[in-house]
């Protein structure tokens, strides 16, 4: 248990800077909290209550306000009774148990997502394990709602990692809380500029990964420690007399060693120990930029420079806006000495600003999106240096003090949201995301056969918003292709809000249409090989013979429609003699020709009794003129004589075009057309159309309809029975809300 003593210097700590009505506070949630935790062991096997100091003490170093000193001291409660946070909130408000309920879940998510080595080996499974790394501290600071909840997370880690060092507890435990420390939180302190807690967690955190390491680099630290702060202090004091020589108001001071840091650089830059440049170093602090080159010309006059070692970051700044001049000379005795110059803003931004090394340290460059996030995080930052402001905190500035937390509690990311799959991977998603977002993120086969999903073990429906940190779970369909593939019904508002995922829903049901149109138009072409008795020809070579790269491609463009097969057809018969007597094979019985000849309404000039037919390619109706073309067993092909097959057929055996003209039709004759509609596309187009087809009691045989970039193209197959019924109907569709031209094909 803690001493008296012990507990003393703790209250007086941990009031440091509140006014005399929140020291009650504190010291009332002080006692609170040593009766509830009793002899209660934390998760590190350490006594809760020393630990909640030790948490709490922290924060008050940190300069937190009131609600953040208390939380720190009884958020381990909720560790032991879920339902804590409600009793805290009848004792000490709505504000603390905000906050013991956000480190709850914070830990909860740490139990979920314990960083463990990455799968399989190698670049990518590095890179893998980095990427869930970095996610997972998104996902922390996005599920905390309240800043302060990160700052109590990482003083809970330091806590844990000084009673380990206490206890010099080396095992599997301590290493593996190290490396999730070292690889996880410590980064994340780095980018919110809390550098006390980052320092204190890295070498903490190395000196239980790397154990000999950390005792060889701090054996060779302390062995020449006084010689080196004596010869420091020494340039120091030489370069200040310099200084107040030229009139230079400045601040010098000696450089911080950290033993992670002069690790990394020895293994980044493969360094000898006695090689480090900033193992012997000072900082020199003046008003302006321009003192800040004087000082420069003050160093390099008093030592020797090495210009490689020279680095001006003030007239070019780093990516991430560090601003400093960074030179190396060469000391008395022959060995390198750094020195970095730079003025008091400089300073503040380096030290809380986004002057974060993790960036291009661990990633060597960024994106657009991570410069995004980034900015975020800079004003995150910028929030947390309100410790500086307000240390001097009197009675009288409280305000000031309630204006920078009021600002911490707003600053959230609530853009992106972070859940879970059920082996604790991390993905990141769109905010308003759905299971169906979350499936086609994992695959977009695990997408196409979702069926259903649980949230945390729950059965949902797939139109359910996801939040951070839920456990989704996809449940997909099993066997046969007729229960796979998506819902027309998931492209409707609601159920998803990923561009990325609608457009993977839409390709498979192109695929799908695709696929159909290829079947269809191969069984057209098979069947026009087998009525031409040409079953054995070479589908590839027809291909090619009639333009197409594929024999897929020529199979889609016939189920198309948008290639005739009659091309087919002549491609097949292509250098075969003409028969000798065209007639004698289009012969057929008076009373078939003119039964015939009569349901088309069509009278062949000079020849009566012949079997007629209307061409499909330019569905001619009364008064267009017409011609006809005399065909293999089916009798006279009638077409427009604009239609462009026809002047190919014409072209190859002018001997078989006749005269043609339109016979008195039947009042009931019919004739089909197409009719070409362009339109900018919305809901209910095609109902609008189809309703002037209705009213003019046209029928309708078929429809084709494409949308692209907001514009609809269709193409309807109408039977009519006169011109004029065709042209009123066309200026009444041409009347339709949106439609930009109507015509004939």
């Amino acid at each position: 248990m803690v001493s008296t003593a012990a507990l003393g210097d703790a209250r007086a700590q941990l009031v440091q800077g509140l006014s005399p009505e929140d020291c009650a506070r504190v010291h009332g949630a002080l006692d609170y909290a040593s009766e509830a935790y009793g002899e209660r062991l934390a998760s590190s096997g350490q006594n809760a209550f020393e630990f909640s100091l030790g948490v709490a003490g922290t924060l008050a170093y940190l300069r937190t306000d009131t609600e953040t000193r208390i939380a720190g001291l009884l958020f381990e409660l909720a560790i032991f009774d879920a339902a804590a946070a409600d009793k805290l909130e009848e004792r000490f408000g709505k504000e603390v148990a905000d906050l013991v309920r956000g480190q709850f879940q914070l830990i909860r998510l740490r139990d979920l997502t314990a960083v463990q080595a990455p799968v399989g080996s190698g670049k990518n499974a590095a890179q893998q394990a980095a990427q869930q790394v970095e996610t997972l501290r998104k996902m922390l600071l996005a599920m905390a709602s309240d800043m302060r909840v990160v700052l109590m997370r990482l003083a809970s880690c330091a806590a844990s990692l000084r009673y380990f060092a206490d206890q010099k507890r080396f095992d599997e435990v301590t290493r593996a809380y190290g490396r999730e420390v070292l690889d996880f939180y410590a980064p994340l302190a780095n980018r919110l500029g809390v550098w006390q807690l980052k320092w204190e967690l890295e070498d903490l955190s190395f000196r239980f990964i790397e154990p000999e390491t950390y005792k060889r680099i701090a054996r060779m630290l302390e062995e020449k420690r006084m010689q080196r702060e004596g010869f420091v202090a020494s340039s120091i004091g030489r370069l200040q007399e310099e200084l107040a020589q030229a009139g230079v108001k400045a601040e010098v001071s000696g450089r911080p060693k950290h033993i992670y840091s002069i690790w990394n650089k020895m293994r980044g830059k493969e360094l000898d120990f006695t090689d480090l440049y900033d193992v012997r170093a000072f900082r020199v602090i003046v008003p302006d930029v321009k003192t800040c080159y004087t000082v420069l010309g003050v160093v390099h006059n008093i030592w020797t420079p090495i210009p490689k070692e020279f680095d001006d970051y003030i007239s070019r700044p780093k990516p991430n806006g560090y601003q400093s001049l960074h030179t190396v000379v060469t000391a008395e005795d022959g060995r390198p000495l750094e020195v970095q110059i730079r003025t008091q803003e400089m300073h503040n931004f380096a030290e809380y600003g986004i002057a974060a090394h993790w960036r291009y340290k661990e990633e060597g460059g960024s994106n657009f999106k991570s410069q995004k996030y980034d900015e975020k995080i800079a004003w995150l930052r910028q929030l947390l240096a309100w410790k500086s402001d307000v240390a001097d905190v009197v009675a009288g500035q409280e305000d000031l003090q309630r204006e920078w937390v009021e600002k911490l509690k707003a600053a959230t990311l609530d853009d992106r949201i972070f859940v879970l799959t059920p082996q604790a991977r991390v993905l990141e998603l769109p905010v308003g995301a759905t299971p169906i977002d979350f499936a086609y993120h994992l695959h977009s086969e695990v997408g196409h056969r979702c069926r259903g999903a649980k949230i945390d073990g729950v059965m949902v429906p797939l139109n359910t918003p996801l939040k951070n940190g839920q456990t989704c779970e996809i449940i997909t369909a099993k066997g046969g292709s007729g229960s796979q593939g998506p819902s027309r019904d998931w492209l409707s508002p609601g159920y998803t809000v990923s561009s990325r995922t609608r457009t993977k829903i839409r390709a498979w049901f192109h695929a799908q249409e695709l696929a159909e149109t290829l079947a269809q138009g191969r069984a057209m072409v098979e069947k026009s090989l087998q009525r031409e008795g040409k079953t054995a020809v070479n589908l590839e070579a027809l291909a090619h013979k009639l333009g197409f790269a594929k024999v897929d491609d020529l199979f889609i463009q016939v189920g198309k429609e948008k290639f005739s097969l009659r091309h087919v057809e002549a491609a097949l018969h292509e250098g075969e003699p003409a028969p000798q007597e065209d007639a004698a094979v289009i012969s057929k019985s008076r009373a078939s020709s003119v039964e015939q000849g009569a349901k088309s309404g069509v009278l062949v000039v000079g020849t009566e009794g012949l079997m007629t037919m209307l061409a499909k390619c330019c569905k001619p109706a009364p008064p267009d003129p017409i011609v006809g073309f005399v065909t293999r067993g089916k009798g006279v092909s009638i077409h427009r004589l604009t239609c462009k097959n026809f002047a190919e057929m014409q072209a190859k055996a002018p001997e078989r075009v006749i005269e043609t003209e339109w016979g008195l039709a039947g009042s009931e004759t019919v004739y089909p057309v197409d009719l070409f509609i362009l339109a900018q596309d919305r809901q209910g187009l095609l109902r609008d159309i189809s309703e002037v087809f209705s009213r003019e009691k046209i029928n309708v045989t078929g429809v084709n309809t494409q949308s692209s970039k907001g514009q609809a193209r269709m193409v309807f197959t109408a039977e009519i029975g006169s011109t004029a019924q065709l042209q009123k109907a066309l200026g009444a569709i041409g009347e339709v809300s949106g439609v930009v031209e109507a015509r004939r094909q």
